[in-house]
């Protein structure tokens, strides 16, 4: 006896399911080869792109943006005539933004940031790299320009991009305090700069005053471990660098508390300082606080009309 034929509906079925799976296994292999801060960094990215409406601004190009009243200043020519018909009131048509800007990125790859005080906190730079990387694709998905200070990669738009960044911030650096690079930044762009800001103070003085010669303002970063926060240490201790170039025993590292304690208030007062002076921004961030957070105020702090 024969077998009834299978209903048309039924075999399409059967087959939409067979290439769905097929197409999820080549996404799950796909996947699996994106380093692992890309694959964090898009998911945070994610986090803030659903919660936001993009970066539209008012200005110069060709998508309608939204209809305003007509204020003080606006010329005549500006007037939407078809909506201001509706009514008593002139309105006034405005235009999104399309000029791409330039966003310039500096991650610290020194040896200081990669400490964690405890194997249950990220290294400092871990989350330094994680958080530029998911600014940077927020940007870029923002149809902007990012790439490196220094020249080494310039400012693109693009996918690509993401994956050139993302094989930049994985190389460091053997210097305990790795200096800001100041160079090749395009004027009136904008820049991020993320680090413990703990080394030689001289290096960032002079890299925000070129930056601002060239009127290219930003936002300062500071990633601390809690431990460099609180100095919770007593008895005898060794303090030691990453590289393990600096170090320094004591058998009393209570008394040298408020000392330090002293120390990271009066660069903190002089981050805030060199911040005001030069049209900057800064925050902070600590490695147990969640990267969302950071991420979230940086995504504002960077938008054009806060710098």
């Amino acid at each position: 006896m024969s077998q009834p034929a299978a209903h048309p509906s039924t075999a399409r079925s059967v087959g939409a399911s067979a290439e769905a799976a097929q197409l999820r296994s080549r996404a799950e292999s796909a996947a699996s080869a994106l380093p692992p801060l890309l694959v964090q960094a898009q998911q945070l990215a994610g986090s803030v792109l659903g919660g936001e409406h993009g970066r539209r601004r008012a200005g110069m190009g060709d998508d309608f943006w939204q209809y305003r009243p007509l204020q003080q200043g606006d010329s005549r020519r500006m007037i939407d005539h078809r909506r201001s018909a509706r009514g008593d009131q002139k309105f006034v048509r405005e235009r999104e933004l399309q000029i791409a800007q330039t966003v310039h990125l500096w991650v610290d790859q020194g040896a200081s940031m990669r400490f964690a005080s405890t194997p249950d906190l990220p290294r400092k730079i871990e989350r330094a790299r994680l958080i530029g990387l998911s600014l940077s694709i927020l940007m870029l998905r923002g149809g902007e320009r990012v790439g490196l200070t220094g020249g080494s990669l310039p400012p693109r738009r693009g996918n690509l991009q993401i994956l050139r960044l993302c094989d930049a911030l994985s190389a460091d650096d053997a210097q305990d305090y790795a200096p800001p690079e100041h160079r090749a930044m395009a004027p009136h762009a904008r820049a991020l700069f993320i680090s413990d800001f703990l080394g030689p103070f001289e290096p960032l003085e002079h890299a925000l005053s070129k930056a601002a010669d060239r009127g290219v303002h930003g936002v300062l970063l500071q990633v601390l471990d809690p431990a460099e926060e609180r100095f919770p240490f007593a008895g005898r201790t060794r303090f030691e660098s990453v590289t393990g170039a600096l170090s320094h025993e004591t058998l009393k590292a209570a008394s040298l508390r408020q000392q330090y304690l002293d120390r990271l208030a009066e660069r903190r007062d002089a981050l805030e300082h060199l911040c005001r002076i030069t049209g900057w921004r800064i925050g902070q961030h600590h490695s147990d606080a969640p990267a969302l957070s950071a991420l979230m105020w940086l995504y504002h702090a960077m938008d054009r009309g806060q710098l």
